[in-house]
């Protein structure tokens, strides 16, 4: 293999940090409870941050396939003319009640990456071994190289 699904995840992350790249932070659900007698709404809390860099959430030790984004924004009565616009305004504004900046891009649902299982030639998440070389998939099944990927994508960064 040319490199390493590890060694690219590691020059990337040396390639980000010496740029001064923003990090965005990463949430989890919490589902609403009773708190002495009264009920408590649903919140995201933050639990870490890492770098966007396309289908990847790059961190300090591992990697995420991203999730679904939204931006944290506060609570308001709004007209929808869809179900699921209302309800991923409900995540914002839970989001926003679990500590996150109004307007702060948030990542859920993000799933680790085993780079190791990668490595040893297997996949996990976007990232595939294919014919010696580590790949990545995204925008609809499209695949190319992780090297070439992690280029494109930083290049584009702040």
């Amino acid at each position: 293999m040319a490199s390493s699904a590890a060694a690219l995840i590691d020059d990337a992350r040396r390639r980000l940090t010496a740029a001064g790249t923003p990090r965005e932070r990463l949430g989890v659900r919490q589902e609403g409870r009773r708190l002495l007698g009264f009920g408590r709404a649903a919140r995201i809390l933050p639990v870490g941050d890492a770098w966007h860099v396309g289908v990847l959430l790059i961190a300090d030790e591992e990697v995420f396939a991203t999730g679904e984004v939204l931006r944290a924004r506060a609570e308001a009565v709004r007209g929808y003319t869809a179900e699921s616009q209302r309800a991923r305004s409900e995540r914002a504004a839970a989001a926003f009640r679990g500590g996150f900046a109004e307007g702060e891009p948030v990542h859920l649902d993000w799933t680790a990456i085993d780079l190791t299982r990668v490595d040893g030639g297997g996949a996990s998440g976007p990232l595939a071994a294919a014919a010696g070389d580590v790949t990545v998939t995204f925008a609809a099944g499209a695949r190319m190289p992780l090297s070439a990927y992690l280029d494109d994508r930083i290049a584009l960064l702040p």
